[in-house]
């Protein structure tokens, strides 16, 4: 298990268990401090924002934080509140949780709440996490939406832009759950220069400020690497037509794996 001490990235793929072990909402909590963290929670994906704020509030007062702020943004104008960005500048930990990714990045997208959480983040000054719409957004590219199958084509994914917390990366939540291998194949044929994350439920993609990617959790974590593609049919073929795609490299990692995303290779950890 990743050390709790350490800030980073946290990328959930939703359905984290929140009852029992609750091992992933535990990471986060150490890593934002524990007793000491000051957590704000962004429940504005959901279209229920104060009730999944609230249950979120409670799981971590329950753990130990004594500092914890729900921050209820309904609109892109509440982003230029200098109290909500003077938290964001503060707190320890930031908690993305799930909903609506569209509706999320219409929200945080492009304002100076969203600036000062994206270089406090990439600069090792807290610890973001984000399930579902919250792990969805997590790219400079971003899955909208689309469908499920076993044969990749155009269709099956819709992009547009997220909010480039880790640019390099296109996430796919809920993955192997919903059946979504086809789909982040689909997305990756279209932006050869990313790499694609397909996170389980109840899984976490742990990105370490030492460009390792560690797993934890339930299920896996499968990277979709096109660094060696050799040809794709993306550019040529209709939405609904097959995409043909040589030399398109996967890996599928569970937990205690690790990635290193520099030289696009698997390592163990505590094996």
């Amino acid at each position: 298990m990743p050390q709790p001490t350490q800030t980073a990235i946290m990328v959930i793929g939703g359905a984290e268990d929140k009852v029992h072990g609750r091992e992933i909402l535990h990471s986060f909590f150490g890593r934002s401090g524990g007793e000491d963290a000051r957590i704000a929670i962004l429940p504005c994906a959901s279209r229920e924002p104060a009730l999944i704020g609230d249950r979120y509030r409670s799981i971590f007062q329950a753990m130990g934080a004594k500092a914890i702020e729900v921050l209820n943004i309904c609109d892109r104008a509440q982003c230029d509140d200098p109290v909500l960005q003077a938290y964001v500048s503060d707190c320890t930990g930031v908690f993305l949780t799930g909903g609506d990714q569209l509706r999320l990045c219409g929200i945080l997208a492009d304002t100076p709440l969203m600036t000062i959480l994206r270089s406090r983040a990439q600069a090792q000054a807290l610890t973001l996490a984000g399930t579902s719409a919250g792990a969805a957004v997590m790219g400079y590219h971003m899955i909208a939406g689309g469908g499920s199958g076993e044969t990749p084509n155009r269709s099956m994914v819709d992009m547009t832009l997220g909010l480039g917390i880790i640019p390099e990366v296109i996430v796919d939540q809920h993955f192997h759950n919903r059946n979504r291998m086809a789909r982040l194949m689909s997305a990756i044929a279209g932006h050869r220069d990313r790499l694609g994350i397909g996170i389980d439920e109840d899984t976490c993609a742990v990105f370490e400020g030492d460009g390792i990617l560690q797993v934890m959790g339930k299920g896996a974590v499968t990277i979709v690497d096109p660094g060696e593609m050799s040809y794709t049919n993306h550019a040529e073929v209709s939405q609904t037509e097959p995409l043909c795609i040589s030399n398109l490299r996967v890996h599928i990692l569970d937990a205690g794996s690790c990635f290193d995303l520099h030289k696009r290779r698997m390592t163990l950890l505590n094996r």
